[in-house]
């Protein structure tokens, strides 16, 4: 596998999540396309790319764990 080819993966992940109605699964697509763009930026040594993409994989992983709680406790 090339690297670029890689980067066109983590981009089709991308685009996917964003054509996704359900925000649990838009935030499962985004965070597998930051975690291949995370990987593509350090493996050709593109540190913003890398640093951007891993903070957001954290956030979609922050989000992701409040609406599994938020499912788990459903207290309104």
């Amino acid at each position: 596998m090339t690297w670029e080819l890689l980067g066109y993966v983590a981009s089709a992940f991308l685009v996917i999540s964003l054509m996704m109605s359900n925000v649990v699964k838009l935030r499962w697509f985004n965070l597998a396309g930051c975690i291949c763009f995370t990987i593509y930026g350090v493996m050709i040594t593109a540190w913003p790319v890398a640093l951007t993409n891993g903070l957001l994989a954290l956030v979609n992983i922050y989000h992701l764990a409040k609406l599994h709680k938020a499912d788990s406790n459903p207290q309104s």
